[in-house]
């Protein structure tokens, strides 16, 4: 069996490929477990070597229909799609963002189409495709109404995969990503950036500014809980699934105000004084139009993964600190 990455040299990519590797197995489009042969890493840049044999890399832009003839062959069973350009830039870049996030998601699944061997494909999406006025829980049905073009593009995806899937030319999992925090390295262009920028980099010393009021509610998950997340994705039968495609991944619901107590509960009253409390109301307008908190209940059901609180999401990372080298990655992408 062979397993595609798109955005394998980013951040969940990377722990992806690590769980992927240790795990053996996926379930083929069969749905036999079958031995993983091979994982292709695809990304603008090269992905880290590794030692293992099981791992290739390709250097190349998804949204070239060359490339991904190169990396979608006969052999590919499953698809992981994590790559994309992050809220911000997309925003601030639009036909950017419209040919990554979009036509780059067109292209691969007609590299799927044209082998006509239905592989499982997992789509990282967003809770950014919500929008507009929303209750203070948003129901697991409710409609989409993205307020930036990421969630606008993250949207036309999710459509394009449900009908391909209807279709029967890849069999589709949709895969609403909450926040992801406390993400390593260092900041990116996403909206969500500061969410873990305010966890981050008071732990390493350095000044983080919170774009954002302290009562702001968001939507987060830790990133052990989004890549355990994207395998129970892939795992599902179509059955379990049926005609609904995506899933709104189960998350937690805080206040920022409740992220910095939780910090300053791990490290102390200095590391918290390091934030900086600066209101940006572009990044805000964009943040606070994404839902605070979704009822998760379908995907509680069908076995996804939730975190236990937001204390044990920042003593998780507090730990990643001390950890060998080997488990940090120097690349970060948004879901």
């Amino acid at each position: 069996m062979n397993v595609v990455i798109t955005g394998g040299a980013g951040f969940l990519g990377q722990r992806l490929t690590a769980a992927l590797l240790q795990r053996g197995t996926l379930r083929a489009p069969s749905g036999a477990a079958e031995a993983i042969d091979q994982i292709t890493l695809v990304d603008l840049v090269a992905a880290p070597a590794s030692p293992d044999p099981r791992i290739a890399s390709v250097a190349g832009d998804i949204a070239d229909p060359s490339v991904l003839r190169q990396v979608i062959d006969a052999g590919t069973a499953s698809v992981f799609h994590l790559a994309a350009i992050v809220s911000g830039m997309a925003e601030q870049e639009f036909d950017l963002g419209m040919r990554i996030n979009l036509d780059a998601s067109r292209a691969l699944l007609e590299a799927c189409r044209a082998r006509g061997h239905r592989p499982r494909l997992v789509f990282a999406s967003s809770v950014a495709v919500y929008g507009g006025d929303l209750p203070a829980t948003v129901p697991d049905d409710a409609a989409v109404s993205p307020q930036s073009s990421y969630g606008t593009q993250k949207a036309m995806t999710e459509l394009l995969i449900s009908d391909y899937t209807r279709r029967g030319f890849v069999d589709g999992r949709v895969l609403r990503l909450p926040t992801i925090s406390v993400r390593p390295g260092r900041p990116n262009a996403a909206a969500s950036s500061f969410a873990s920028g305010i966890i981050r980099e008071p732990l390493n010393g350095e000044e983080s500014v919170c774009p954002v009021d302290a009562s702001t509610r968001v939507w987060i998950m830790s990133p052990r809980a989004a890549v355990e997340g994207f395998i129970v994705g892939h795992e599902l039968s179509a059955e379990a699934l049926g005609s609904r495609r995506v899933v709104n991944l189960p998350g937690l619901s805080v206040r920022v105000g409740e992220m910095v107590e939780a910090l300053e509960r791990a490290a102390g009253s200095a590391v918290v004084s390091k934030i900086r409390w600066e209101r940006d109301r572009h990044l805000e307008r964009i943040i606070t139009s994404w839902p605070g908190a979704l009822d998760a209940t379908r995907g509680r059901a069908l076995g996804f993964p939730t975190d236990e609180s937001i204390d044990a999401i920042i003593g998780a990372y507090i730990a990643t600190l001390d950890a060998p080298r080997s488990l940090h990655f120097p690349f970060e992408e948004e879901c």
